[in-house]
């Protein structure tokens, strides 16, 4: 049963935009909360943005404030990440993820890789 399901990334040069998309279904569809994370060769995986599922309340890391806008949409049951101004340390597989209100994210996607070329 597929639950959460990423498209949208690929080769990016710096400087330039992207934007990655989740469909959720299911179980997914159903929480609180969904965010975009990250994780880089070698590095853990961190929160990049989240939003809230009714009210739709962002969330950011300080590294993509101001360049990277998280969205859902409810009707379509998506949550989209516009990236801008990417940079090289941008990199990483993206993972879209659900969870509810004071739970960690317990369902993933399988991942989406985004490439930046300086």
């Amino acid at each position: 049963q597929v639950q959460l399901v990423e498209s949208g990334g690929g080769l990016v040069q710096a400087g330039g935009s992207l934007r990655l998309s989740c469909a959720a279904s299911g179980r997914a569809s159903r929480s609180n909360v969904m965010g975009w994370l990250r994780q880089a060769p070698g590095k853990e995986r961190d929160l990049v943005a989240e939003i809230t599922w009714n009210v739709g309340r962002p969330n950011y890391a300080d590294s993509v404030k101001g360049r990277f806008t998280i969205s859902r949409d409810k009707a379509k049951n998506t949550v989209s990440l516009q990236m801008n101004n990417v940079k090289p340390e941008d990199a990483a597989v993206y993972y879209c993820a659900s969870r509810y209100f004071n739970g960690g994210y317990n369902i993933w996607g399988q991942g989406t890789q985004v490439t930046v070329s300086s």
